[in-house]
């Protein structure tokens, strides 16, 4: 059976639009829209229903085979870290490294790394007694602190795995995992960067004083591991994925002792190795908090891993349904190139709110008109994941859950959040398309 192309659209229009008004105005979690939208867009796309049952049980568990582990590990290790006061550590050690003075900053560089196994909005509610107790000790505009901070962690959350946008995106294009944390990092270090240079300029304006509640004072004496033992269980494992990377990249390389490297720079044995070092940061664990720890972080993956999995889903039906083909043969989809993953990301966040249901919902669109995109190569995956995770970032404003988590713990009122916050994440998002595409030109 074979339907004209304004009847597919409308039926890929009404798979979003149902995703976006279950999410936002009937708050169904994001795993119920999107297998609902599986099954409206499938019967639309005139496949049986036997069929359309299939394709969904098949997608949901292609992509849980290679990511479920990523991140089940991931969610643990940040769960430890928090536990351990690993991020507090860490957050005081770059803040005497970089100085009061700079104490917006200290705040970005902390979010950035701390973010690298934390979601951002755990990352900022751990880190939010810290932050305001800085911004009223130095006398910085708690907007200028608390955007910072926010920026910081939120470019890491839509760029690299195992955050759950970007590690759905690697499973559905099929990016290696190792490569897209590397790439992912490049290109959040200028949004960061962008972000704090964006609440420096604007959060000035909006010069709102930190209360007195909800305080965190940073002294050298804290209770916690010591600076190398709260940096490891991060910096180790992206250090092994690097390293693997490059051998991978690099056939020249050769030795008996690379397969021991290769399979440490695997990122599930990268992550446990980092979960390793994060129990080696406290002594005399006890066998309850073991396994309350450990129980909470696998409980807190199985969330994130329900909506991956029904993105897979969604992803399944459309390639089943070859509307890659009609839309190549439509629209003039070769001149887009980066820019139709962007853009497409860019709308459904905007529309719905989560960086997460955004990018896996691109994701899905994106991956039957990979060819037509002329990025249906290795290269092209990498790229057009990137651009994605570029779209997600904006723009975060009053239905995302994180903009709401940011004004709780900040005190910060609607239009300062807008005006500082919101467009904050516009320029973030731009500043890493741009970055995306001089990777293009390099690549």
């Amino acid at each position: 059976m074979t339907f004209n192309f304004l009847y597919l659209l409308c039926c890929l229009l009404a798979g979003i639009g149902i995703i976006v008004l279950l999410t936002t105005r009937y708050r169904i979690t994001a795993f119920f829209a999107l297998i609902i939208a599986s099954f409206v867009v499938g019967l639309g796309m005139g496949m049986p229903l036997a069929g359309v049952l299939q394709t969904v049980k098949d997608g949901f568990g292609n992509i849980l085979k290679s990511l479920a582990l990523i991140i089940i590990l991931g969610t643990v290790l940040g769960t430890l870290l928090e536990y351990t006061g690993s991020t507090r550590v860490m957050a005081s050690y770059i803040l005497r490294k970089v100085g009061e003075r700079r104490s917006a900053l200290a705040m970005s560089l902390t979010g950035f790394i701390v973010g690298l196994p934390i979601f951002c909005d755990s990352g900022y509610i751990v880190l939010s007694g810290l932050n305001n107790s800085l911004a009223k000790r130095t006398g910085i505009s708690i907007a200028v602190m608390a955007v910072s901070l926010a920026t910081g962690l939120y470019a890491i959350h839509c760029m690299i795995p195992p955050h759950p946008g970007a590690a759905a995106a690697a499973g559905i294009i099929q990016v290696d995992v190792g490569r897209l944390v590397l790439f992912g990092i490049v290109v959040a270090v200028p949004a960061m960067i962008a972000g704090h240079l964006w609440a420096n300029y604007a959060g000035k304006k909006a010069n709102v004083i930190a209360d007195d509640t909800n305080h965190i004072e940073v002294t050298d004496n804290q209770s916690g591991p010591s600076v190398i033992r709260a940096f490891m269980p991060i910096l180790i494992p992206i250090l092994l994925i690097a390293i693997k990377s490059f051998f991978t990249v690099d056939p020249l390389v050769t030795g008996k002792w690379i397969q021991v490297v290769l399979m440490a720079g695997d990122p599930v044995i990268a992550l446990t190795i980092g979960i390793l070092l994060a129990f080696n940061s406290k002594r005399g664990w006890k066998k309850d908090t073991v396994s309350k720890l450990l129980h909470d972080g696998v409980e807190k993956a199985g969330s994130i891993l329900l909506i991956i999995g029904s993105g897979g889903a969604f992803g399944a039906v459309l390639a089943a349904a070859k509307i890659g083909e009609q839309f190549s043969e439509a629209l003039p989809l070769a001149s887009l190139g980066l820019l139709f993953p962007f853009l497409i990301t860019f709308i459904i966040k905007t529309a719905q709110g989560s960086s997460t249901v955004a990018i896996i919902t691109a994701a899905s669109i994106v991956l039957p008109l990979l060819p037509a995109l002329g990025m249906d190569n290795e290269r092209g995956h990498l790229l057009s994941v990137l651009a994605m995770g570029a779209g997600s970032m904006m723009i975060s404003h009053a239905n995302d859950a994180y903009f709401w988590v940011i004004a709780k713990f900040s005190g910060l009122d609607m239009r300062t959040m807008l005006r500082v916050y919101s467009t904050a994440t516009l320029v973030m998002g731009l500043t890493s398309l741009l970055v995306v595409y001089v990777l293009s030109l390099l690549l």
